[in-house]
């Protein structure tokens, strides 16, 4: 089996590749580039595992004027940029000790070695130069072509090394799963029952996984697995899925993008702030829409209040929670209410109102305005007053 790509012939990885075999070293794409380019979907960050220390990395690699970034040099992690593109180059390595958080790594030699220590076998698959594939837990490919997410030997050890593979597993059963199998009871059990490992983890680390998870085509199923195995709750309290597949689908039918923090919003969970890390832009806008859901605003004045986007979120949010069908024009009416700008300014009120008095006119007049659906002039307004 071999993969293709621009990518793999670029002459600039091309020339990280000639620095390490030059050099004598072995150097194989790995991880999540391998997986995507089989599985043909874009391919984003180039990892590379050798056998080379990060010290012969460096000195491998600046010998042929590429630049070196000791990004993760402890653990064996060298940035290589070569013709502006950055290789993430990792020596191999094997786990010696784990603690739910953070592992204690050993440098190996052995591609073996490497790939056990590694999540999922669909992680544990290496192309060389030339696209060719290789397998060393010889279950990898089988289980990408099956559609399978499946822990490396056994999955209760691999949670225990670490317990944001947890949420790993929600979010790559969303996106490289057949959902339609369903999720291995045996599996969730296991994750039940090591629930107390995700109060361990940084708020960060599971705002950064969550963000990634909701913004799977459809993470519906995975969500609801989450539910079920306890893990949903634990990390989102007061967390409801039950209108998140319905919100999907009317995404799909009005052929918007998906949007995690629009998927957060149907979840309705309590603290959403402080359980994900939100930025404050984020809060605002999470706010924003669960306000919107139930104000009745009109779509025209969504969009003139919110922008088209944010309007159309809301249209969706209101859609998925009270059940209805999406309505085109107001879909429509939403995106061009935000390309509609108030015609009266303060200016305009002057001499005759002033100070308090003229705020109040102004959004009195700008409600009818809004209410008219922009049809009434400037000089129907003012001739109004």
């Amino acid at each position: 089996m071999t993969i293709h790509g621009a990518w793999i012939k670029t002459a600039a990885t091309q020339a990280v590749f000639s620095a390490l075999e030059s050099a004598e070293y072995e150097a194989f794409f790995v991880g999540g580039c391998v997986r995507n380019a089989l599985m043909g979907f874009a391919v984003d960050d180039l990892d590379i595992a050798t056998n080379a220390k990060p010290q012969a990395i460096i000195t491998s690699c600046e010998n042929r004027g590429l630049k070196c970034i000791p990004t993760g040099i402890d653990h064996g992690t060298i940035t290589v940029i070569s013709g502006g593109i950055p290789h993430e180059i990792t020596t191999y390595r094997r786990d010696v000790l784990g603690d739910g958080r953070h592992a204690i790594v050993e440098f190996s030699t052995q591609m073996q070695e490497d790939a056990a220590r590694r999540d999922f076998t669909i992680n544990a698959l290496y192309a060389d130069r030339h696209g060719k594939i290789y397998d060393p837990l010889g279950t990898g490919k089988d289980d990408l072509t099956q559609k399978q997410v499946t822990f490396i030997g056994s999955a209760d050890e691999r949670i225990c090394e670490d317990y944001l593979r947890i949420l790993r597993f929600f979010r790559f059963s969303a996106i490289y799963a057949d959902q339609d199998q369903g999720f291995d009871p045996e599996t969730l059990a296991i994750i039940s029952n090591h629930l107390d490992g995700l109060d361990r983890l940084s708020k960060e680390r599971i705002g950064a996984e969550m963000r990634k998870l909701l913004s799977a085509p459809d993470p519906a199923p995975a969500i609801a697995a989450m539910r079920a195995s306890g893990a949903l709750l634990r990390v989102l309290e007061g967390a409801d899925d039950r209108m998140l597949a319905l919100l999907v689908h009317l995404e799909s039918e009005c052929d918007a993008h998906p949007n995690w923090l629009r998927r957060l919003a149907i979840l309705g969970a309590m603290d959403a702030r402080d359980s994900l890390r939100l930025s404050n832009h984020e809060t605002q806008q999470l706010a924003v829409m669960r306000d919107a859901i139930g104000d009745m605003k009109p779509p025209h004045a969504l969009g003139y209040h919110h922008g088209a986007t944010l309007a159309q979120d809301i249209l969706l949010l209101r859609w998925a929670s009270f059940e209805q069908r999406p309505n085109r024009a107001d879909w429509q009416a939403a995106s061009a209410g935000a390309e509609h700008v108030f015609p009266i300014r303060a200016h305009d009120l002057m001499p005759q109102y002033s100070g308090p008095a003229l705020g109040q006119k102004l959004r009195i007049l700008e409600t009818q305005w809004i209410d008219s659906e922009f049809r009434l002039t400037k000089e129907a307004l003012l001739n109004g007053i």
